[in-house]
This record gives structure tokens, C-alpha cells and sequence, in this order.
């Protein structure tokens, strides 16, 4: 069991956690035809975007209200109004995610109450879905506005009862994904479950909207996504899984709407929890593990095997949010190194007391740098912003989470399953490895016997 200290300071010099709205903005963009709108100034809107355009390299269509200081003191809801319009007018979105921010938050407005009114109002809004999440930025961070935006979603858009509700032969399930899960994740998730004959409804779904791929044509909102109509009939499946601690209130949502029973799975990285993602597996659907998946997961034991002569001893130092925090962590200590410093970005977790180490630090990546170079860390894990204090500190940075951008194709880094895990354990081993460099004899000066004195031959007089 792990203490949970927050670190308590006047202000964080360099931030670990990413913004709750901007959590529901990517949640949103997990939906078809989809475009996040957040209510508040321009100024929120345009760091958020900075941050998910460097992580993604792709355009994100993530559009604001535009309040300024009358709007401010008066109210947002004309502005809020006019926003919506105009997407509609320009963008022809098949849905609208809003999501507020901490400037309309703190002045208290009744944004259900007004957006109810404006589209009862505003006819032209009635055939395009517009849900919104309460996300006010100085509470939580990134996967609790994901969060936020997932529970909005269910109920605002799922049916109470579809007609195949109640057929007991369905081989359909809902998957809730956590916000650490990236594309490539997804689609190996994707590949189990139907492996097990079962049909999969993911929720949010970014596999197909950030996976970055080039469109035949121009589109002005998300690329990709769980659709309108899978969501709606969410109500139909046989059980919700919750791939995160974080998306627990999102199922109990769908449960207690639908009656649909869930799961929650904390983890799907390491051998333990891919065992235990495919136990349930086999569970739902009735039929075993394949092939493939017994091959790879033979595959993964070897892979533990070669890597954790690279891994033992080993002092990591940890900064992400809880969920992705708590995976790694396992990751790590599993393969015998210490983690000897961990930080989170918020405390809403029960996982952080469950962390393989002394205590948790919730603070930022100021934190870390201190805390790693205090406990003699030899290589740091967070995402980008901590490469300045690897720098410092003279050891190795492991980029994870968001955001990521000075890297390609983070999209397409895997670490669910057998084969993710694999994945994950190869690309820390050889950051290791690339550590190492070649004896040399003056390596071992101190612990060679001397070398032998030349005697010097002097030659006596007759």
C-alpha cells in the first residue's frame, strides 16, 4: 500500500496534468461526424488545441464560444447560441460536444437550464445531437473530462430500451475505453474481442478519427468514431466492459440507464491482466482462447524472460495520470525494477494507493525532477515536458501519455495485450541497453593487481 501525499505549493513551474475540457474535447472526437465546442475564451480553446495538434500531427476541429469580458460579466448563453449555429451553418456536424471551461464555471451559469432553452428555440438545431459535460478546468485533469464527456454521451444519446434489448443470444458488448488507450490499442482490443466471436461497441472510439490517415476529401469534423446509431443502441448488448479505473462511473452510468451489467478492468498491460481480459472474454462469449492468442502470449513469457535482466535493479522514476501511472508501475515493478518516485496528476483514483511503492506524490513534473534525483533514478517516465528535467538529471526519458510531440507515430504505440505488452518491454529494454557502453581496462583499475616493476640491472665494477 502506497501513501498518497498532494504536494501543496502556490503554483506548479512545470505542469503534469493536461486540462479536464481538453479530456472531453478528445472524448468527443471519439465520435463520428463529431465536433468539441468549448465554452469559454479563446484563450482556453487555443492551448488545448496547440497541445492535441503537436501530440496527433493532424487538424482537430475544436472550435470555441469566443466569450470576451461583456460576455464574462453578463452571461455566455448568446454566445454559446451563436456558436452552435454557426457550426451547424458551416460545419454540418452529426454531433456537438461542449465542454466548459473554468471562466464560465466560475461565474456560476446555469448551462443546462440555457441550453435546453436555446435548442427548443433554434429549430435548425433539432436532427444534430448537442451534449454537454461540465468540465471546469481546476477540477480534475485529463481522464476525468474524458470521463465526463463519456458519462454526458450515455446519458444524453442511449435508448432506455432497443428492440433487441432483450435477446439473450446477442453476441454484442460495450467497451469503454480510458483515455490512455491509443489508436493502435484500440484496434488490438478490437482484434481479441472478435477473436471470441463477440462484436464490440467502443466508447469513445479515436482507432479511426486520430489514427492519422489522409481523407479522399476535405472533413470539417472528426474523422472517425463510434456511431450515432451504435451508441443509441448500446442498451442491446450483453455486458459493458470499462478498460479503466476512470471509466468505472461511465459504466455504472450504462448499467443503471440500461440494466446492461458490466466489468472493470483497471489494466490490460502485463500478463496478469491480458489473462485476465481473456478469462472474461472466454466468460462472455463461451468459447476458448485461440491459437494465435496462446502463441502470443508464449511469446510475451519470453519476451519477460529476456527482459527482465535489463529491467532488475533498475531505479524508475514515474509521472502520468493515475490510470496509465498505475499500468506502468505494474510493468516496471513486475520485472523486478524500483520504482522509486511516483506522481500523478490528480487524486481521484483508488489505484494510487495500490501503487508498487513507499508513497505517490500529486503534483507535477517539478516534483519528479527533485524526487528522482534525490532516490538516484536512472531513467524517468512522462510524457514530453519531462524531457527538460531528464536533461538535467542526466538519465533517459520514456515518453508516455499526452502529450507526446516531439516523436512520431505515437498513435500507433501498443501496449494492450500479449503483443503490447511485448512491445512495451522491448522498447524499455533496448533503452536500457542503449545505455550501456563497452568495458575498458580502465574500468577495472581499482580492483587489478599492480604491475609488475621492471628491476633495473646495475653492473658492479671489477
Amino acid at each position: 500500500m502506497a501513501a498518497v501525499n498532494v504536494v501543496k505549493k502556490a503554483c506548479a513551474v512545470n505542469p503534469l496534468k493536461s486540462s479536464t475540457p481538453l479530456g472531453a474535447a478528445l472524448a468527443f472526437l471519439g465520435i463520428e461526424g463529431a465536433v468539441p465546442l468549448f465554452h469559454g475564451s479563446q484563450g482556453c480553446t487555443s492551448f488545448a488545441m496547440v497541445l492535441a495538434v503537436r501530440h496527433f500531427k493532424e487538424a482537430i476541429p475544436l472550435q470555441t464560444t469566443a466569450m470576451d469580458e461583456a460576455a464574462t460579466v453578463l452571461g455566455g448563453a448568446d454566445n454559446l447560441e451563436q456558436a452552435l449555429i454557426n457550426l451547424q451553418t458551416r460545419m454540418k456536424p452529426r454531433f456537438i460536444g461542449v465542454a466548459s471551461t473554468a471562466l464560465v464555471e466560475t461565474r456560476g451559469e446555469d448551462f443546462a437550464g440555457e441550453l435546453k432553452q436555446i435548442l427548443r428555440k433554434r429549430t435548425e438545431l433539432t436532427d444534430t445531437p448537442v451534449v454537454f459535460a461540465s468540465t471546469p478546468d481546476f477540477e480534475g485533469a485529463l481522464e476525468d473530462g474524458w470521463a465526463k464527456a463519456t458519462v454526458a454521451t450515455i446519458e444524453a444519446l442511449v435508448e432506455l430500451a432497443p428492440p433487441h434489448a432483450a435477446n439473450p443470444a446477442s453476441k454484442r458488448i460495450n467497451v469503454l475505453l480510458g483515455v490512455h488507450q491509443t489508436p493502435a490499442d484500440i484496434e488490438e482490443l478490437r482484434a481479441i474481442i472478435e477473436s471470441f466471436g463477440l462484436t464490440p461497441t467502443f466508447l469513445p472510439d479515436i482507432s479511426c478519427s486520430l489514427d492519422g490517415h489522409v481523407p479522399d476529401s476535405y472533413v470539417g469534423t472528426s474523422l472517425g468514431g463510434t456511431a450515432l446509431a451504435d451508441i443509441r443502441a448500446m442498451g442491446g448488448a450483453v455486458h459493458t466492459i470499462a478498460v479503466a479505473e476512470h471509466m468505472r462511473v461511465a459504466a455504472e452510468a450504462l448499467s443503471q440507464k440500461t440494466s446492461v451489467p458490466h466489468s472493470v478492468l483497471a489494466n490490460l498491460t502485463g500478463l496478469r491482466e491480458s489473462d485476465e481480459l481473456i478469462r472474461w472474454l472466454s466468460a462472455v462469449s463461451g468459447q476458448n482462447a485461440s491459437a494465435q492468442l496462446r502463441r502470443q502470449r508464449s511469446q510475451l513469457l519470453d519476451a519477460m524472460l529476456d527482459g527482465h535482466f535489463h529491467f532488475s535493479g533498475k531505479k524508475v522514476a514515474i509521472a502520468a495520470d493515475p490510470d496509465l501511472l498505475y499500468a506502468l508501475a505494474s510493468v516496471f515493478h513486475g520485472l523486478g525494477a524500483e520504482i522509486v518516485c511516483a506522481v500523478a496528476s490528480t487524486k481521484n483514483s483508488p489505484l494510487l494507493s495500490q501503487l508498487p511503492c513507499e508513497k505517490v506524490l500529486v503534483g507535477d513534473l517539478t516534483d519528479l525532477e527533485e524526487a528522482a534525483g534525490a532516490q538516484g533514478a536512472e531513467l524517468l517516465v512522462t510524457h514530453s515536458h519531462g524531457r527538460m528535467g531528464a536533461e538535467r538529471l542526466g538519465v533517459p526519458l520514456f515518453r508516455v501519455g499526452f502529450p507526446i510531440f516531439d516523436r512520431l507515430g505515437v498513435q500507433h504505440r501498443c501496449s494492450t495485450g500479449y503483443r503490447g505488452t511485448l512491445q512495451l518491454i522491448y522498447e524499455i529494454a533496448n533503452l536500457f541497453m542503449a545505455q550501456l557502453r563497452p568495458h575498458t581496462p580502465a574500468d577495472f583499475a581499482d580492483v587489478l593487481p599492480p604491475e609488475p616493476v621492471a628491476l633495473e640491472q646495475h653492473h658492479g665494477h671489477a
